[in-house]
């Protein structure tokens, strides 16, 4: 299981680690500083997992905007589709979008 941390933007509240969507968005969507003031951006931190899933995660620079389409797309990915976004995006510059989903048609 792959476990990540949203750390809010802002310094008078606490960020909380997450596994998947359903979390994120609850944790998220309840979360308040300690002036009761709803937290609304988070940067993203990658816990716990495989070291390919770090990498990737690092890769396509996940961030408040893509953290939920991230969390849905890795599981499904196998260790070649990985490896495929990591040199392409990591290594030769190209571009990935969250929306296509497949890392087929996004560089082939």
């Amino acid at each position: 299981m792959t476990s990540f941390y949203a750390q809010p933007y802002d310094i008078s509240a606490t960020g909380f680690c997450f596994e998947d969507a359903e979390t994120y968005q609850d944790k998220s969507a309840n979360l308040v500083n300690r002036y009761g003031n709803l937290v609304e951006e988070f940067e993203f931190q990658f816990i716990d997992g495989e070291t390919i899933d770090a990498e990737l995660f690092l890769t396509l620079s996940v961030d408040q905007s893509n953290i939920l389409k991230f969390i849905d797309l890795h599981e499904d990915w196998d260790e070649y589709e990985k490896c495929l976004l990591i040199i392409a995006a990591g290594k030769y510059g190209y571009s990935f979008d969250f929306e296509t989903g497949s890392p087929h048609a996004s560089f082939l």
